[in-house]
């Protein structure tokens, strides 16, 4: 493996770049000059990335070369020729329901993994994440963005539905009328908004958006990783059990970290 700055590159492929800096890692979409559009090479060379994550990892940071995060699904997809080597969406559309779902399951594995109990990922987005950008966002567990940042989930203008994970996240986020209202008019959704509703947790000048990441990262590195682990699974969760289901959940937690505290855990 070769070094990029102080980071060990682990891959760089199909507009996606895995580094690695001792805990932290950095997923990166290197493609600017197509605005980080998404296609289908990069939504594997994703998932591949989260299979090539090392267990020291505890943090992953995604980020979006140039001035966009990612200006959504590259339009060569809806083309009679789509892209080299894949089927275009007009010949899967053709195919069995069986075969579609099977299809957009694959997809959508790029934007499972960063909710993983063991890791919090966070999204460093600038200007434009839009559709799949939107929704590659939200796949984060917390989203730092900066002031020229535009969110839209632009899906329904072109008669389709967001089917990249992102309308549950964004639900949990905004609630449903907010959600419904974003995703069904496609409009943007600037920094200013996005802080004071819930969708970004901090937003920050362009220019300190990178230094903003890296202290969040070491401030979320700071805690021992089995307590950060545990206390998201809870939190990940509440939104399946009752509150006393919840209070069960916190009581055999905590008594896991005791036992583990206390050098009695298995």
């Amino acid at each position: 493996m070769t070094t990029l700055d102080d980071s060990e590159l682990v891959f760089d492929k199909d507009g996606v770049r895995l580094t690695v800096e001792d805990a932290v890692a950095t997923v990166t979409l290197t493609n600017p000059a197509k605005r980080n559009a998404q296609s289908p090479a990069l939504w594997r060379a994703l998932t591949e990335a989260g299979r090539s994550l090392p267990g020291s990892v505890r943090v992953v940071v995604l980020r979006g070369e140039g001035k966009s995060f990612s200006a959504g699904l590259d339009r060569q997809a809806f083309t009679p020729e789509g892209f080299d080597g894949e089927p275009s969406f007009l010949d899967l559309a053709r195919g069995s329901d069986e075969d579609l779902d099977a299809v957009i399951a694959e997809y959508q594995e790029a934007f499972t993994w960063w909710r993983r109990s063991d890791l919090v990922s966070i999204a460093a987005v600038q200007g434009h994440a839009i559709g799949a950008g939107f929704q590659l966002a939200l796949a984060c567990d917390l989203r730092v963005v900066a002031e020229d940042v535009q969110f839209a989930m632009r899906e329904t203008s072109l008669g389709l539905v967001p089917d990249l994970t992102g309308t549950h996240p964004l639900v949990s986020l905004v609630g449903y009328a907010r959600a419904l209202e974003i995703c069904a008019t496609g409009r943007f959704v600037h920094a200013e908004e996005a802080e004071r509703i819930g969708l970004a947790n901090l937003a920050v000048p362009a220019d300190d958006l990178d230094a903003a990441v890296r202290d969040l990262s070491a401030a979320l590195i700071a805690a021992p990783r089995d307590a950060v682990t545990e206390t998201k699974a809870l939190l990940q969760g509440v939104s399946g059990r009752s509150y006393e289901e919840q209070r069960t959940a916190e009581r055999a937690a905590q008594a896991r970290r005791l036992r583990d505290l206390a050098g009695l855990g298995d």
